[in-house]
């Protein structure tokens, strides 16, 4: 009967152990693949979280769209169906009006002017505006400026991408800046356009450096301008559900290692960019790198006239950029 008694108890010891060492293992999702910037922040959010959390939280990461494409991905964490995912700040807007801001063009002329911003009490605000839509922004990494590249011709002024048919991001505020410079815009997922490039259905996209780089699109394009037209985040997002059920000091470290893990990418995006650009030139690419901005500028104002309701967060910007 001790005996038994005793291995009972035992049982009971190792049971108990066993629930508190448990791991917690949370699934991250990104639509890229592993030579991308994303993958860059994804691991050092999982590192410093495993960290400081000393193994309790093991984050498991899912590129390459395994666990669907962004808007896929932004509605399972809206659900609750899915824990994390870095993504690009397009599909945003459609789950708070309000993030399209971002997307205005030319709203920053510099890497440091937006990170003031995101990293500020106007960045901060608005991924506040998400937990309406039952998802956490945790801090915003960086997709970069984004560029038009097409298999056309090369593109030199806003009277060059006239006619040109463009995969967009799933985003209105995307769509209305290539209408206005009156372009065949066609918004799709990712994963789409990458098919629809290698087979010609479109001419041409608009993405950062390190996304041509990485994804090789010179197999498809054959020039590409440095118009910087948008600058693009990358939001280290959670679902809500989750973030409510971790208790603050966990919160905090989620928070803190997001943040880290943003600006731990967006140094090394800086750092790579210019390999990058000589790589994409040595592969063919004809790279227009004095382009007339100014008349992208000017082709694109009716967008912030089509936008009243960014008015103020438009306004909140250039005073804080101006301090």
């Amino acid at each position: 009967m001790k005996k038994l008694t005793l291995i009972v108890l035992s049982l009971a010891l190792a049971l108990t152990c066993a629930l508190s060492c448990a791991e917690t293992t949370l699934q991250l999702g990104t639509t890229v693949n592993e030579q991308d910037s994303f993958q860059v922040a994804a691991e050092k959010f999982r590192d410093l979280v495993a960290e400081r959390t000393n193994g309790e939280y093991v984050i498991e990461i899912y590129p390459n769209g395994t666990l669907g494409g962004e808007a896929d991905m932004l509605e399972s964490m809206s659900m609750g169906m899915l824990d994390m995912g870095i993504i690009t700040s397009g599909p945003f807007v459609n789950y708070s009006k309000m993030m399209g801001v971002l997307d205005m063009p030319f709203l920053f002329a510099s890497n440091e002017e937006a990170y003031t911003i995101l990293d500020g009490e106007v960045g901060q605000g608005l991924l506040d505006t998400l937990e309406e839509a039952n998802l956490k922004g945790l801090a915003y990494a960086e997709r970069g400026f984004r560029n038009v590249t097409n298999s056309v011709r090369p593109v030199k002024s806003a009277e060059d991408l006239k006619g040109l048919k463009l995969r967009v991001m799933e985003n209105e505020v995307y769509t209305k800046t290539f209408a206005a410079l009156e372009v065949n815009a066609v918004p799709m997922a990712w994963a789409d356009a990458l098919t629809a490039l290698q087979q010609g259905t479109v001419d041409g996209e608009e993405n950062p450096i390190n996304v041509v780089h990485s994804y090789k699109l010179w197999e498809s394009q054959k020039y590409m301008t440095l118009d910087r037209h948008s600058y693009s985040t990358a939001i280290i997002t959670m679902s809500l559900d989750l973030w409510n059920s971790l208790d603050e000091a966990t919160q905090q470290i989620f928070k803190q290692s997001a943040q880290e893990a943003a600006e731990y990418e967006r140094a090394w995006v800086a750092e790579q960019e210019s390999t990058q650009l000589a790589t994409i030139k040595e592969n063919g690419i004809e790279v227009v790198e004095d382009s007339d901005v100014d008349s992208f500028r000017n082709a694109v104002q009716s967008v912030y006239e089509a936008y009243p309701d960014y008015a103020d967060s438009i306004a909140a910007i250039q005073a804080a950029l101006a301090k």
